[in-house]
């Protein structure tokens, strides 16, 4: 860059690294969705097309920037978290969430009329970004069940809520009614006056969407032939694969071998790789991130 009596200015822009060894998590919200929403005739309480362009922007987050390792969303939100070791600008604040908020902006203007076909947009949509630091997994984890648990809180209350409206109440009445009821009272008026079961409706709804990245599978057929010529001369009948320090499972595809006359099946058995943070596909699933289960199948998270 070329020197300038102007360049002093250069000393205004202070630094402004987020701490090292923490989780990072930039959440983005839709700003004046209310409006936005009913401008462009959003079905109530939920409209599946823009839910899904809102997985879409999230998905196409995932695919630029390898160190986001995990989204989620519900509603018009959306929380990416990165790894605890990234190095991306530098772990920059002000970089990191102008690049995602706006990366994630364009996206969902790019794809709109693929989810919109037939509704153009009237103005331009825009999205807010703050970054959260987390010290360890437990923050992690509880800020995720967090978004989850208020996802399911503000569906139900919207689920009841338009079914009141639409049933000929005024958004004001709507709202008198639901005034003080908890979730056991919102659920028997959706019940008992509309049939409307809770826990029936699309887990998309209920649960938010999560996007993440599958590990990587795959065939190690030279350690295959090794082990069955191990076995082999162990006179072991049925062989199987097992690295503890990577982990595998059996294949339903199965080889046979002719040993001393007598046939015998040898089953292929896949390897699931370390994850390294920027293989596997991206897939969005609409399932319990409170619990256990979700995390033990995927420690890489959390690393």
């Amino acid at each position: 860059m070329a020197k300038s009596r102007f360049e002093y200015v250069r000393n205004y822009e202070l630094p402004d690294p987020l701490m090292p060894g923490t989780f990072i998590v930039v959440r983005i919200d839709g700003r004046g969705f209310h409006k936005f929403s009913d401008t462009h005739a959003f079905e109530k309480p939920n409209d599946k097309r823009a839910l899904d362009l809102m997985d879409k922007a999230a998905k196409t987050v995932l695919d630029e920037y390898k160190d986001v390792i995990m989204a989620f969303g519900e509603s018009d939100e959306y929380s990416f978290l990165l790894k605890r070791n990234t190095k991306l600008y530098n772990r920059r604040r002000s970089k990191i969430s102008s690049s995602i908020v706006s990366l994630f902006t364009s996206a969902y203007v790019f794809h709109w009329l693929s989810y919109f076909p037939n509704n153009p947009l009237r103005y331009p949509p825009s999205f807010d970004s703050r970054v959260i630091v987390y010290p360890g997994e437990k923050e992690v984890r509880d800020y995720f069940a967090w978004r989850q648990a208020d996802t399911h809180i503000n569906n139900l209350y919207n689920t009841a809520f338009w079914a009141l409206v639409k049933d000929g109440q005024s958004t004001t009445q709507a709202n008198k009614t639901l005034q003080g009821t908890d979730s056991k009272d919102k659920n028997e008026i959706l019940f008992s006056k509309y049939g409307i079961n809770y826990n029936n409706l699309p887990e998309q709804y209920r649960k938010g969407s999560i996007c993440v990245r599958r590990p990587t599978i795959v065939i190690d057929d030279q350690q295959q032939q090794q082990q069955i010529e191990e076995s082999t001369t162990a006179g072991v009948s049925n062989i199987s694969i097992d690295d503890p320090a990577v982990g595998s499972v059996e294949d339903d595809s199965a080889s046979q071998t002719r040993i001393n006359g007598v046939i015998r099946k040898e089953k292929k058995v896949k390897k699931v790789k370390p994850y390294e943070g920027i293989d596997g596909e991206i897939v969005v699933l609409h399932e319990d991130i409170i619990k256990d289960g979700f995390w033990k199948e995927r420690p890489w998270l959390l690393q």
